[in-house]
């Protein structure tokens, strides 16, 4: 047996000798906020590619957290983010929205302002060293429009492959798989996904069927009357089921996982800026 100080060089001589990459095969975290540069580094010499950058807002969603489109990407990421091998960008929280202004707690930037803020924090993802660069948007309307306008502009500048995400909308069949109904904003699929990851925020309790509604042809209301905005008249209520929640949030995180997987295999396989 080698005495103790013998053991000790052994040791360290076995650290020098071991290529870094070995040691980052199994991060001490995928959050970006939560790592060092030096395992930073050592994350990205290791063959990481991918970075999940969930995006959101600040407003109303009926009896749930205003900060729903946050929270969901960011569990999204959280559950994907060892599967594909990625890091976890911190979230950008603030979005532009103008039909819940006048809603408690409602935060907006400047679709200018937000535009250009996205454009330079996914320039600075793919200058680290990112091929991959996938949005994990938990907002719609016109923020998703800006998403896909930018990705497209700092792809091509930056030689990067970038996708843009909407978990509701690449989703849909499965509200109607678990639901069978469609869903809304606020609505059976948002509450469900948002319940399987914060239930002590999500407030039945405090709900009434009246405060949900569906957008009606030739009518528009500014701000909006109700925070609960079902995509079909009649369809998309919040039941708060445990159990649909739990399996909707599953089959949600599966499929999400399945399509950007898809995207990465078929970039690979084109060749794209490889």
């Amino acid at each position: 047996m080698l005495r103790p100080t013998l053991q000790r060089h052994a040791f360290a001589l076995v650290l020098v000798l071991i290529p870094s990459a070995i040691w980052a095969q199994e991060p001490t975290t995928r959050e970006m906020n939560l790592l060092g540069w030096q395992e930073f580094a050592e994350l990205m010499e290791s063959g990481i590619e991918t970075v999940l950058v969930p995006t959101g807002t600040l407003e109303p969603h009926g009896v749930l957290p205003n900060g729903s489109d946050n929270l969901a990407p960011e569990a999204m990421a959280r559950e994907l983010a060892p599967r594909l091998n990625a890091l976890i960008a911190p979230t950008l929280n603030y979005g532009f929205t103008g039909s819940f202004a006048a809603f408690p707690g409602n935060l907006s930037i400047s679709e200018s302002t937000y535009e250009a803020l996205i454009e330079e924090i996914l320039t600075g993802l793919a200058r680290n060293g990112f091929r991959n660069v996938i949005i994990v948007n938990g907002h719609g309307g016109g923020q998703t429009a800006v998403l896909s306008r930018v990705a497209e502009r700092v792809g091509q500048a930056e030689q990067v492959r970038m996708l843009v995400s909407n978990w509701w909308s690449a989703t849909s069949d499965i509200t109607f798989e678990v639901f069978d109904q469609d869903g809304g904003h606020a609505g059976n699929n948002e509450s469900a996904y948002v319940q399987a990851i914060v239930p002590e925020h999500v407030h039945p309790e405090r709900y009434d069927a009246d405060m949900a509604r569906a957008r009606q042809p030739g009518i528009n209301a500014y701000p909006f009357h109700s925070s609960i905005v079902l995509y079909q008249e009649g369809q998309g209520y919040p039941d708060f089921d445990p159990a649909k929640s739990a399996e909707y949030y599953s089959k949600v995180n599966q499929r999400m996982g399945d399509l950007i997987e898809e995207a990465i295999r078929l970039w690979d396989l084109a060749g794209i800026y490889r």
